[in-house]
């Protein structure tokens, strides 16, 4: 007997059930998108390994670490897509979208990063990412935040996200900074646990975000970031929180917090909740001003953010499951006759009637208490009765699957009470 074949661990399946409130949460999402003006682009899902170690950085974790890499058949190194940010600027230099042009741009689907599989994190995991270029100010910086503040009220959450906000400066005063940083923690290595002791000499702003208790408690002393930054900097983080007060957005300015990506400059953020334990960020991002030139285009001003749709949907469920209650079908069309081809063809004439509903026919027989409880399984509002008797008089009986209460129509009026009490 020939073994069961499993899926990979950390790349799960998304069953029916899963897929319905996926679709209700795609929804919610890119009609708000739709309205700040923005437009899809698709991309690859495998790239040229390159690209991410540029873009990225080669002493990452994700480029050290966690990119899933292989050779092709042709002898080349690619790679599944870590994130999309890298490729989203690839496809603008290549497609001549972005030099003097202004972009606002999303992107949704599947990336790939080789770490532990825990709540919320998987292996292949779906991110929906928002990319800005051609705007170097910090009001596009906050119109951003302002936009993701809307889909949490959107979605019933508002309450349970805190934004984190902090300013890392330009490329050559963050090179100042570390400098200062590195000489600090230089003289307390001891205390240091083996990951910072790695980083010190490899990436050393991601130590600011270390979870040791102890490594914080030798932090607290450390240089301060914004002592490092310049007049424009400092005016350019003064003018986006200005912004987001002045539109109601509450923050909590966090000097520790730096993005795990070398592209980052200047803005950076997270939305956090404390509802999904330890994987608490929700949505994060901020201003990667030099990533274009970087990978070889014209230097273009950019800003954009990646949200985890895993973790989003486990914070919907928890705390908004009602949002997710929507109806699988509108009408189930109970068939009490012989005569199937008649039924569905009743069915179709409805449907093209009546585009915006949604009607299920009942297939496989079944007597009529059987049929009832598959509508009700099915969470209809209404069953439609197509028998004999009603099919000959050009009859229909419907009955509400909530009172209980039922009436007999003929096709028009059929119509007219659908469109009448479906919303």
């Amino acid at each position: 007997m020939s073994k069961t074949i499993q899926a990979i661990r950390g790349m799960n399946d998304l069953l029916p059930e899963e897929a319905k409130q996926w679709q209700i949460l795609e929804t919610q999402l890119k009609m708000v998108l739709t309205q700040y003006g923005f437009n899809e682009i698709r991309l690859p899902i495998v790239e040229h390994t390159p690209l991410f170690n540029r873009a990225i950085g080669e002493v990452t974790d994700v480029v050290e670490k966690e990119m899933y890499s292989f050779e092709d058949r042709g002898g080349e190194s690619l790679t599944l897509r870590p994130e999309g940010t890298a490729g989203c600027v690839r496809a603008g230099i290549e497609h001549g979208l972005l030099y003097n042009q202004e972009q606002r741009l999303w992107y949704l689907g599947p990336m790939f990063r080789y770490e532990r599989p825990q709540k919320g994190r998987y292996r292949q995991f779906n991110q929906l990412g928002v990319e800005v270029f051609g705007l170097q100010g910090p009001d596009i910086d906050a119109e951003l935040i302002i936009m993701t503040a809307r889909w949490w009220k959107n979605l019933g959450i508002d309450e349970h996200v805190t934004l984190e906000l902090n300013s890392i400066g330009s490329l050559e005063e963050r090179a100042n900074y570390k400098k200062a940083l590195v000489e600090f923690l230089s003289q307390h290595k001891d205390a240091l646990d083996e990951d910072c002791l790695r980083r010190l000499d490899t990436n050393p702003l991601r130590i600011l975000d270390s979870k040791n208790p102890e490594v914080q408690k030798i932090l607290a002393d450390a240089p301060d970031l914004f002592d490092f930054l310049e007049t424009e900097s400092k005016e350019h983080f003064e003018r986006l929180c200005h912004i987001l007060s002045i539109n109601g957005i509450d923050f909590k300015i966090n000097q520790r917090l730096v993005r795990g990506l070398d592209y980052y400059n200047r803005t950076v953020f997270e939305w956090v909740t404390t509802e999904l334990g330890a994987q608490g960020t929700v949505c994060a991002g901020g201003r990667y001003d030099g990533l274009v030139q970087q990978l070889g285009g014209k230097a273009t001003p950019a800003v954009g953010f990646a949200m985890g749709m895993e973790r989003l949907i486990l914070l919907v469920n928890q705390l908004n499951p009602s949002l997710f209650d929507g109806n699988t079908i509108d009408v189930y069309v109970v068939n009490a006759c012989n005569d199937e081809s008649l039924v569905i063809k009743v069915t179709e004439s409805l449907r093209n009637q009546l585009p915006q509903l949604k009607f299920m026919v009942n297939h496989g027989g079944g007597n009529i208490k059987k049929q009832f409880t598959r509508a009700d399984k099915h969470k209809a509002k209404f069953a439609i009765i197509l028998g004999e008797e009603e099919l000959t008089q050009d009859k229909i009986t419907i009955k509400s699957l909530i009172s209980g209460e039922q009436i007999t129509l003929n096709l028009k009026d059929v119509i007219e009470f659908l469109e009448n009490n479906i919303n």
